[in-house]
C-alpha cells in the first residue's frame, strides 16, 4: 500500500481515472443476487434470511460465497456450484437488472468532465455484459474497459483488479479514485493505494476500517459529479 502518498481527491494530487464497482454502484443487482443466494442456501438446509445473505455476501465473488456456504454446511458442494449460480445470475440479470438511481446521468456527467472511466468488479464479464446491456449503460464501457476480479482469479478484497485497471489506463494508483459501496470493495481500493468514494446511505454503518485517508463518503450518486468537478478545479495550476 502507498501509505501517506497523496491521493487523487487531494488538491495536491492528480485525478486521472475513475474506477467503478458494478453491483450496487452502477447496477442495482445486489438485492436480487443475494436473494438468489439465500434461496439456494435454504434449498441446502441452511436457515438464512434474504437480509442475512445481503449482509454477509454483498460484494463477494461467487467462489467465496460457495466456500462460506460449504463451511457452514460442513461439507463440500459440487464443483460446478459456482458456475450454476453464475449462469442463473446471468439469466436473471438479462431480465431484471436495473440501474442504480442516477447512474446513467452521473456517467454522462463524468464524460463531460473529460475523465476516463473503467469498471472493476467481482462479477464475471458475462454477468456484467448482461447487466450493462439490460440497463443501457454499455455505451459508457467498451469491453476492454471492464475488468473482472472473478475472471482474474483474484476477487476483492484483493486489490488486483483495481491495480490492473490503472495499469491498463497507464496511470499510477494514486491518480485513481474508486467508487464503491461494499466493505469488501472499499478494502480493495485501500489496499491498492487508491482514493475511494464510498456510496452508502447515511443510516448504514461505515466499514470497520473507515475513515480512510484520502477518501470520502456520499449518500447518492448525484453527489459524485460535483465532487469530482471540485476536485479537478482544486488541482488546476495556480
Amino acid at each position: 500500500m502507498t501509505g501517506r502518498m497523496t491521493k487523487a481527491l487531494d488538491p495536491a494530487g492528480q485525478l486521472k481515472l475513475v474506477i467503478f464497482d458494478c453491483d450496487g454502484v452502477l447496477v442495482d443487482s445486489e438485492g436480487p443476487s443475494c436473494r438468489a443466494t439465500a434461496e439456494f442456501a435454504r434449498s441446502k438446509g441452511l436457515s438464512m434470511t434474504d437480509e442475512e445473505a445481503h449482509r454477509r455476501f454483498a460484494g463477494m465473488a461467487l467462489p467465496q460465497v460457495v466456500s462460506e456456504l460449504e463451511a457452514e454446511l460442513g461439507h463440500s458442494l459440487p464443483d460446478e456450484t459456482a458456475f450454476i449460480l453464475r449462469e442463473n445470475l446471468v439469466q436473471m440479470m438479462k431480465k431484471s437488472a436495473e440501474p442504480v438511481s442516477g447512474a446513467p446521468e452521473m456517467l454522462s456527467g463524468i464524460r463531460s468532465l473529460g475523465l476516463p472511466v473503467r469498471v472493476g468488479s467481482n462479477s464475471s464479464l458475462r454477468e456484467m455484459d448482461a447487466k450493462f446491456e439490460r440497463t443501457g449503460m454499455t455505451q459508457f464501457f467498451p469491453e476492454n474497459r471492464i475488468h473482472s476480479a472473478n475472471d482474474m482469479g483474484c476477487p476483492k478484497p484483493a486489490p488486483d483488479v483495481y491495480l490492473y485497471a490503472a495499469k491498463a489506463e497507464g496511470v499510477l494508483p494514486e491518480n485513481c479514485v474508486v467508487i464503491e459501496d461494499s466493505d469488501t470493495g472499499a478494502e480493495a481500493a485501500w489496499k491498492a493505494g487508491m482514493a475511494c468514494v464510498l456510496l452508502r446511505s447515511e443510516d448504514m454503518p461505515a466499514p470497520p476500517f473507515w475513515p480512510v485517508e484520502g477518501s470520502v463518503r456520499i449518500a447518492h450518486l448525484d453527489e459524485l459529479v460535483p465532487l469530482l468537478r471540485r476536485t479537478l478545479e482544486s488541482q488546476k495550476p495556480a
